[in-house]
């Protein structure tokens, strides 16, 4: 798994619990040097936000993420992603994560690259 490279790959959400904000209309854009990740991500009720995140020794990537909702509301949360690799070469991410605001609630997603 250490040989997943996340540069410059964009992926969408096809799944996620009630009580998460990202839908089928957010899109991540990633980024990547050495074991460190990064993205931007939008859309879907999301205004603008960010998620930083390293990649473990198992190949999975611990992050933390914020983002401005349409609310105005910031939010903030970690997450652990575990990458799937498709038949067709294109990434699935399998994802836990749990708020770090509000009512720290719990939930899971998933995002597939475009």
């Amino acid at each position: 798994m250490h040989s997943i490279n996340y540069n410059g790959r964009i992926f969408r959400t096809v799944q996620n619990t009630a009580n998460g904000e990202v839908n089928q209309e957010t899109i991540f854009k990633y980024f990547q040097k050495e074991n460190r990740v990064w993205a931007d991500y939008c859309g879907g009720g999301i205004v603008v936000g960010h998620l930083i995140a390293i990649i473990n020794e198992v190949g999975n990537l611990e992050m933390s993420y914020h983002h401005i909702n349409e609310n105005n509301e910031v939010m903030t949360g970690n997450c652990l992603s575990k990458p799937e690799v498709l038949a067709n070469g294109k990434l699935k991410m399998h994802e836990e994560w749990q708020w770090t605001c509000k009512d720290r609630s719990r939930g899971c997603s998933i995002i597939e690259e475009v």
